[in-house]
């Protein structure tokens, strides 16, 4: 085991038996009698990466009662945390093909093995057994959030798709769109943990705040690691964001601040034809034409500003291992490199 992975699993102790159950569901979850599928759903079984959405559904859980043990009424929760993770499996298999990804968690993606066609249908087919999933549960709460949940997705990546090439974008759009499309939905896992099946709404409301301060803070790591471009590091295709003409925030900052000449360049490693097919494509042209560290630097703190605010939410919990898990997650979050 990697020091990472063993870092991870350290953190998300305090839920081991109730991640089992989960996962036990996602199994179940993931199978299908129809040869086709079941290759296809196998395939992306080997997707299964850090799984933090569902373990935010059971942290926050057993934070609620401020002890590792199970309330009355958490019986169905590894359910609801398996229904988070389809969700966001769909959105991965989806991703992918919005970024003409090749890999994903160091096997092919979908898009590359098969094709784009049967990957968007494929991703169609896990969000259907994730709401269908939903229907068996004796509470609609979590029909009723992830069905909002997915449209503010969609709109999320419709708006970045609308917004690519947009390198005079304000910070508060890139951050608007990046909630939608990754803090939206570490902000459901947050609350239905906290509310589900009949919690308050009021704390509901206060660790989705937390989720989606954490998800923004991910989703800003994630960008930074797409501009590191070290695939053995990441798992994944790297440098998708620059050939998708997604300006993320680190290049913002640096295209606001740099001289009309470099931002000539910048626009051009985005835009100028057969740079993809040039060695490191366009974003070792990128990194060519400008000095990215302190756009990246920036970036960083604020990922670390977000994830400081998120942490003074926790204070509302009961002192516990759960409440300590989550604290400690979120420095996982700034940490990561994959």
């Amino acid at each position: 085991m990697s020091p990472k992975d063993a870092s991870l699993q350290a953190l998300v102790a305090p839920i081991a038996d109730d991640l089992a159950a989960m996962r036990e569901v996602l199994q179940t979850s993931l199978a299908s009698d129809v040869p086709a599928v079941s290759d296809m759903l196998d395939h992306i079984g080997r997707f299964r990466g850090k799984q933090l959405r569902g373990a935010l559904v059971m942290l926050n859980a057993n934070a609620r009662s401020g002890a590792k043990a199970r309330l009355a009424d958490q019986t169905e929760l590894p359910v609801v945390a398996a229904i988070v993770e389809l969700i966001h499996l769909a959105t991965l298999v989806h991703d992918d093909v919005l970024d003409g990804a090749d890999k994903r968690r160091r096997v092919a993606s979908v898009n590359r093995r098969w094709d784009n066609q049967v990957a968007v249908l494929l991703g169609d087919l896990i969000y259907s057994r994730a709401f269908h999933l939903s229907t068996t549960l004796r509470s609609p709460l979590v029909s009723q959030l992830l069905s909002q949940i997915t449209q503010e997705i969609c709109a999320g990546e419709i708006e970045q798709a609308a917004g690519r090439y947009d390198f005079n974008m304000s910070q508060e759009s890139y951050e608007r769109i990046a909630t939608a499309k990754t803090g939206a939905l570490y902000g459901a896992a947050c609350e239905l943990g906290s509310r589900y099946p009949d919690g308050s709404e009021f704390d509901g409301a206060a660790m989705r705040a937390f989720g989606r301060e954490i998800g923004l803070a991910f989703q800003i790591i994630d960008d930074l690691i797409d501009l590191e471009g070290d695939e053995a590091v990441a798992g994944k295709s790297t440098g998708t964001d620059v050939e998708d003409g997604k300006v993320t925030l680190a290049v913002l900052h640096v295209y606001r601040e740099a001289e009309a000449s470099v931002q000539a360049k910048i626009r051009d490693a985005y835009t100028l034809p057969g740079l993809a097919e040039s060695p490191g494509g366009r974003l070792a042209q990128l990194l060519d034409v400008c000095d990215i560290e302190p756009g990246k630097a920036k970036a960083r703190a604020r990922a670390a500003e977000l994830v400081d605010s998120a942490r003074k939410r926790l204070t509302r919990l009961p002192e516990g291992p759960a409440r300590k898990a989550l604290y400690t997650l979120s420095e996982f979050v700034l940490e990561r490199r994959w």
